[in-house]
C-alpha cells in the first residue's frame, strides 16, 4: 500500500510503499477512504511534540473494514466505519470513570506499531492511527460504524474536527442553555466550536479571528456576531454586544499562546476559559492568579471534546442528518495521496475549513 512517511521534522512528507502486519486480536483492518488534514498532524509533522521518525501520521478518517481481528464484537467485513485517535483500554481509573480520551494506559506508538516500510523498518503509529496511508490497523475502541446515507469525506470530519469542537462545547463545559460565548478561532474546530454553541442553545455567540473570510464564515456556522481579533478595542465589543459584560464561556481553538493570554479578559466574573487549541510544547500561558481566582473563574482543558464514540456520534449523526449539523459545507478542498503536501501547505496558509485526501 502507499503511505505518506514524515521523514525529517519540517520537510515534506514522502509517498512510499509500506506494509500492515496481520490484523491481531481487538483490532480492525480499514480500507481508507478519506482522511482530513488536521493542524495536530501538521504540529506532529514540524516537530512541535517531539515523537520518533519515520512516522505516518493522519487521524480523522472514514472507510471500510477489511478484516477484524478476534474478539471484535459489532462490526463486520464491508462495514463503513469511522477511524479516530481515541485509543482507550476501557478498564483504567479514566476509562471506567467515562473519559476514554484520557485513558492511562500507555501504547507504544513504535514498539506496537503495525507498520513496515518496504525494507522492513519499522514505522511510527503516529497518533495510533497512521490514516495517511491506504489502509489502517487500530483498536477496536477507535471505531465506530457508519450509517448509509453520508459521504466518507464528510464522515471523516466526525473524527476529529467536529467532536473537538462541538464536545468541548457540549461534553467538556456543558454550556447550559442561554449561555453566552466567544469563540476564538474560526478554523475547522472554531466553527464546529460554533456549531456545537449553537445546538446547545446559546443566547450570543462571538466569534473572533483575524481573518474576514473566517468572519464571515462565523454567521455562515450561526455565530450571532463577530469581531476582528486585531482591533484595539476587541473587550469592549465583546461587553457592547453581551450587554455590558463579559461572556459565560471563552472557547480558545487555535493553538495561540496570544489567543491564550487575551482570552482571560473576554470573561464574566464567574466565567470558564475551555482550551481546546494545542500549542506546541514548552509554550507557556501568562496569568494572574488573583484575578482568576478573584472572579471565581474556571480554567478547562478538553482533548478530543472528551467524546464518548457510542454516545457522541449517533448523536451527531441525527443532527446532521436533520440538517442542524454543517459537514459537507466544511470541505474547503479534496487531494489525492500525492498531493498531500500541498493540502498541508493550504492548511498552514489558512486558507480553508478543511482539507481531505480522498483515496480509490
Amino acid at each position: 500500500m502507499k503511505v505518506a512517511v514524515c521523514r525529517a521534522f519540517g520537510k515534506p512528507l514522502v509517498i512510499e510503499d509500506a506494509s500492515l502486519a496481520p490484523v491481531q486480536a481487538r483490532q480492525v483492518h480499514v480500507k481508507v477512504a478519506a482522511c482530513a488534514i488536521c493542524h495536530s498532524d501538521i504540529m506532529f509533522a514540524q516537530g512541535a511534540w517531539g515523537g520518533h521518525l519515520p512516522a505516518v501520521y493522519g487521524h480523522e478518517a472514514a472507510g471500510t473494514v477489511l478484516s477484524l481481528g478476534a474478539d471484535v464484537d459489532g462490526l463486520a467485513v464491508g462495514d463503513a466505519v469511522l477511524v479516530t485517535l481515541i485509543r482507550s483500554c476501557g478498564a483504567c481509573p479514566t476509562c471506567a470513570d467515562g473519559h476514554p480520551t484520557n485513558c492511562e494506559t500507555a501504547y507504544d506508538r513504535v514498539a506496537a506499531s503495525p507498520l513496515r516500510a518496504a525494507n522492513g523498518e519499522v514505522l511510527e503509529h503516529g497518533l495510533a492511527t497512521a490514516a495517511f496511508a491506504e489502509e489502517v490497523i487500530v483498536d477496536q475502541s477507535q471505531v465506530i460504524g457508519l450509517p448509509d446515507g453520508i459521504a466518507m469525506d464528510a464522515a471523516s470530519l466526525l473524527a476529529c474536527g467536529a467532536i473537538t469542537g462541538i464536545g468541548a462545547v457540549t461534553n467538556a463545559a456543558a454550556m447550559p442553555e442561554g449561555a453566552s460565548a466567544v469563540v476564538v478561532g474560526a478554523g475547522g474546530v472554531g466553527l464546529n466550536t460554533i456549531q456545537g454553541a449553537v445546538l446547545a442553545g446559546a443566547s450570543c455567540v462571538i466569534a473572533l479571528d483575524i481573518s474576514q473570510s473566517k468572519l464571515d464564515g462565523a454567521l455562515e456556522f450561526g455565530a450571532t456576531h463577530v469581531v476582528d481579533a486585531t482591533d484595539k478595542d476587541v473587550v469592549a465589543q465583546i461587553h457592547a454586544i453581551n450587554g455590558g459584560r463579559g461572556v459565560d464561556y471563552v472557547f480558545v481553538t487555535v493553538g495561540v499562546i496570544a489567543a491564550y493570554n487575551a482570552a482571560l479578559t473576554y470573561l464574566a466574573p464567574r466565567g470558564e476559559l475551555v482550551m481546546v487549541g494545542m500549542t506546541a510544547s514548552g509554550q507557556e500561558m501568562g496569568i494572574e492568579p488573583v484575578e482568576v481566582a478573584g472572579n471565581s473563574q474556571i480554567l478547562r482543558g478538553t482533548k478530543m471534546g472528551d467524546t464518548v464514540l457510542q454516545r457522541d456520534i449517533p448523536v451527531l449523526l441525527e443532527h446532521y442528518f436533520a440538517g442542524r449539523l454543517k459537514l459537507d459545507q466544511l470541505i474547503a478542498n479534496r487531494y489525492s495521496l500525492d498531493q498531500i503536501n500541498q493540502a498541508i501547505a493550504d492548511t498552514k496558509a489558512g486558507k480553508s475549513r478543511r482539507n481531505v485526501i480522498i483515496f480509490d
